[in-house]
Order: C-alpha cells, then sequence, then structure tokens
C-alpha cells in the first residue's frame, strides 16, 4: 500500500466509520452469534500473497460486525459507557502514524511535554487538590495508563515499596533486611469493600498480599464510613496484620455510591497517629467511572473532592464517560517520588543527558510497562474540540436522562423500586412482588427478556448478597430522551407480561 493508496482506504474507511454511527441504531445493541463463529469464516491460515484492501474492507461488514455488541449504541444501558468521538478517533490515527515506544522524554519530548500539560488541564477541570498537579509543592502529577486496572497494581506497587522504606530499620545488613521484608509481607494486608471493583483483589493477588473486604451497608447507601472502616482496622491490629493500602471508590461498578472521604480521614488519623508517621495507609481512589462528573462543580461540592488532598492517588477514565475512546485511564499521584522510587529500573541503554540530569519526566517509572503510546493527542483533541462547556453540557444531559427515568420506574410502583439513584446516570432497580424470591425471580426474567429482544441491553447485579437487581445507565453519547423513553416503555410492557404470566 503506497501512499495514494493509503489516500483511498483511508477515505474509503473513514466514509464507512462515519456510516457506522450514523446508523448505528439499526443494528441490534447486542452480538447473537455462537461461540466459535469467527473461526468458520476465516481460513485456518494466513495469505501467501497479499489481498486488496476492498477485500479486506468488505470482510468487515460481512464478518467482524455481527461480532460486535454496540457500546455506542443510543440503547446501551449496561455496565458503564466506553465513550469516544470523531476528535478522539482523530487523536488515535495520528497516534498511530506516530508510532514509537516513547518510554523516555528524548524517545519523542512532545509525546511526554504533551501528556504532563494535558493532564494538568484535567486535574485543574476536575477540581482535584493543587498537590495532584505536576507544578504542586509535593511534585505530584498524572501519567496515563491503560486502564483502572493498571492505575491500582501501579498504585498498590508503589504503596508497597514506600510501606516498607519507612517501617523495616535501615541499619540491618541486606540479608537481615530481606528477612525482615518477607516476614513483613506476610503480614501486609490490602483493605477494600465489597463493592470495590474487583481490579484491587485482583492487584493484591499479583503482588502476594493478603486481601481483606470490608462489608458496607444498604442503610449507609453502600458507601464506606468511618465507624466500619475502624472496626476493619482494629481487626487488622488484633490479629497482627498490617494495613498498607486502602482503595476508596467515587462511584462503585454495582451502584455508583461514593465513600464516605472525610469519614475515612478520620479513621486513619486515629488509627495512625500522628498522622503521616511512618507506615502510613495509602489509600487510592478509585473514580473510574465518576470521576468524569467532577468536570461539573456541583459533583465536586457534593463528593467533598477537595479532601483527597489527604490521600495518595486518584484514577479516573476519560475512555468511560468523557468522549474519549480506550484506553485513556489518568492515574494522578501526590508525589511522583512514590512511583520513581518503585518503578526505576535503568539501563544503560536508557541513558540520555535530558534523563539523567533529572531535568525531565520519563514515564516509564510511573507504570508497570516500558514503553507506551502517544495517548495524551486523544485527550488534547477532545478537550480542545468540546471545551470545558462541551463536557458540563454532555455530563449533565445524561444524567438528567438517569433521573427522568428513575421518576418514571418510581411512578410505577405497582411493577418496581429503586434500590438505589439515579446516581451518575445510574439507577439500580428490581420488580415488585410477594416475598424476596418472588422479586429476585420476577427481576432476572424481566432482565434475561429485555436483553434477549436484541432491542437494549442492560446488566443485573445481586446486592446484599441475595437482593438481585437491574442497573440502568444513560451515560452513552448518542443516547437521547427518546431512547430512555422507549427502553422504559419495554421494561413496562415486558413486566407488566411477567406479572400476568404470559
Amino acid at each position: 500500500m503506497d501512499s495514494q493508496d493509503f489516500r483511498e482506504a483511508a477515505i474509503s474507511s473513514i466514509d464507512e466509520i462515519i456510516n457506522y454511527y450514523d446508523n448505528i441504531s439499526s443494528r441490534d445493541v447486542v452480538s447473537n452469534v455462537s461461540p466459535g463463529y469467527l473461526r468458520t469464516l476465516l481460513p485456518t491460515s494466513a495469505p501467501v500473497q497479499g489481498e486488496a484492501w476492498a477485500t479486506i474492507q468488505s470482510d468487515m461488514e460481512t464478518k467482524i460486525l455481527p461480532g460486535i455488541t454496540h457500546w455506542q449504541h443510543p440503547n446501551f444501558h449496561a455496565f458503564f459507557p466506553c465513550a469516544t468521538s470523531y476528535p478522539s478517533i482523530l487523536g488515535e490515527l495520528y497516534s498511530a502514524a506516530l508510532s514509537g515506544a516513547c518510554f523516555n522524554w528524548i524517545c519523542s519530548p512532545a509525546v511526554t511535554e504533551l501528556e504532563t500539560i494535558v493532564l494538568d488541564w484535567l486535574a485543574k477541570l476536575l477540581c482535584l487538590p493543587g498537590c495532584y498537579l505536576s507544578t504542586g509543592s509535593t511534585r505530584g502529577g498524572g501519567v496515563i495508563q491503560g486502564s483502572a486496572s493498571e492505575a491500582v497494581l501501579t498504585a498498590m506497587v508503589a504503596a508497597r515499596e514506600k510501606y516498607l522504606l519507612e517501617t523495616v530499620p535501615s541499619d540491618l545488613s541486606e540479608e537481615e533486611r530481606e528477612d525482615v521484608i518477607a516476614h513483613k509481607r506476610a503480614k501486609m494486608v490490602v483493605l477494600a469493600t465489597n463493592m470495590t471493583h474487583s481490579s484491587t483483589k485482583k492487584a493484591a493477588l499479583i503482588l502476594g498480599v493478603r486481601f481483606k473486604s470490608i462489608s458496607v451497608r444498604a442503610e449507609d447507601g453502600y458507601a464506606l464510613t468511618a465507624p466500619v472502616l475502624a472496626s476493619a482496622l482494629e481487626e487488622c491490629r488484633a490479629k497482627g496484620l498490617e494495613p498498607f493500602f486502602l482503595t476508596a471508590t467515587l462511584g462503585t461498578t454495582d451502584t455508583c455510591a461514593v465513600d464516605d472521604f472525610r469519614g475515612i480521614s478520620e479513621a486513619l488519623e486515629a488509627y495512625i497517629y500522628p498522622p503521616g508517621s511512618p507506615g502510613e495507609v495509602w489509600v487510592h481512589v478509585d473514580a473510574a467511572y465518576a470521576g468524569a462528573a467532577l468536570v461539573c462543580p456541583e459533583f465536586q461540592a457534593s463528593t467533598k473532592i477537595e479532601q483527597i488532598a489527604k490521600f495518595h492517588s486518584f484514577d479516573m477514565n476519560m475512555h468511560k464517560w468523557l468522549l474519549t475512546n480506550f484506553d485513556a485511564s489518568c492515574l494522578f499521584v501526590r508525589n511522583r517520588n512514590w512511583f520513581v522510587q518503585a518503578l526505576s529500573i535503568n539501563q544503560a541503554v536508557y541513558g540520555n543527558a535530558a534523563s539523567d540530569g533529572g531535568l525531565v519526566t520519563d514515564y516509564r517509572e510511573w507504570q508497570i510497562p516500558l514503553g507506551r503510546r502517544f495517548r495524551s493527542l486523544k485527550i488534547w483533541f477532545v478537550l480542545r474540540s468540546f471545551g470545558v462547556e462541551g463536557l458540563h453540557g454532555y455530563i449533565r444531559r445524561t444524567v438528567k436522562m438517569g433521573e427522568d427515568f428513575a421518576g418514571w420506574v418510581k411512578g410505577r410502583e405497582d411493577l418496581f423500586e429503586v434500590i438505589t439513584g439515579p446516581a451518575f446516570a445510574l439507577t439500580v432497580f428490581r420488580m415488585v412482588g410477594d416475598g424476596e424470591e418472588m422479586r429476585n425471580e420476577r427481576t432476572r426474567a424481566l432482565c434475561e427478556r429485555v436483553n434477549g429482544s436484541g432491542r437494549m441491553w442492560v446488566t443485573s447485579t445481586l446486592l446484599d448478597g441475595s437482593r438481585f437487581a437491574i442497573r440502568f445507565m444513560t451515560g452513552v453519547r448518542s443516547t437521547e430522551e427518546r431512547h430512555v423513553r422507549a427502553a422504559f416503555e419495554l421494561l413496562v410492557e415486558v413486566a407488566e407480561e411477567i406479572v400476568n404470566k404470559k
């Protein structure tokens, strides 16, 4: 493919992508292919001779798209959104064209410097405390990770090394130190609630440290509170365990609950006195989805985001609810040295005057992998194309649709009950009935039938270990009020059939 071939192929591909988005609502939301469908459609080995682009492109519609669940569909109400937009797609295109590993500043100075700048833009937009800025007094800053799971693992590695550095005596011989560290690691424990995303438990599994799940209560809105955390900390102390990491959440997966940041600070200050003493618990805030809402001042106030100045790291995914395609998980740390001390591994081949002189940021020291892509381009394009007002409008519009939906559900008390929400464009509800078993049975049937229709997609959750409920999300960019109204009407139609046993 020469430059002229590429020009023709690119124009044709862009036209096809535009057509896909313009007509996406005509497709079923969820793919209905059978497992292994693609193997029956493709050859058993790669072609010996290269094929024409037109032949390859035609296979997108006939072979690939039948196996795609359309996350940008206006009737996608499952999980959380996996956002994109045309400016973001263009950023991805330029990133692919300028492909490089870019682990050091010298590998492409613009890649590093743009990332630092746009993440400072984002931190200010989200109203994060100044300590999370690259220009802050504690020399914090942001780094783009592949996912919130990578972010929590990165933070946990840094937390582990920080804790060991602070709590293991420095006057030991190398062999003595290794023995003390091995003994201490057996007692170190990660804390999270039963509503925390599974990535925290997985990170603890990868690092080989203990994990303790803290049960939260419906009466607290499924949020972590000071008394509950204090009880868990004292339980660890009584067993001789040493908590070193806690994930607090702004917008849990199941219900979009927000943990009590002030209460968490108070519980930890009481547990470790005075605050800031060696061996403090690293608090990581997982705001993967709902963190996007912080672009709006009203959510900055309601979540008390200023409280995280006392915490250590914060992560949100622009690729969930902020119009940027996967992957763009934005991890902020209060002190960059915590990452650098834990993750810096040098080889002679990495050496250059700017890095060796400490004049630049090398993001390879802020992440698990070495290489990295030019992901800041798409964030830069999105922030500039939509502007603050455009992002405000998008978040507020999708939140309003969630509030409308919750109001309609509450208006049909003969069929439904709202369990939580609306919160951050998410409502959790279930069908009513005589007894828990009937409610669960009806709600499960409702979920299966509406998903089976192909007209919409919702996901379920299980609260308090036994309450089956449906999660309904309205954050997709293409979703409009008419789509939410149609979804509600379908839910009512199917629910009435279930009640009447049709």
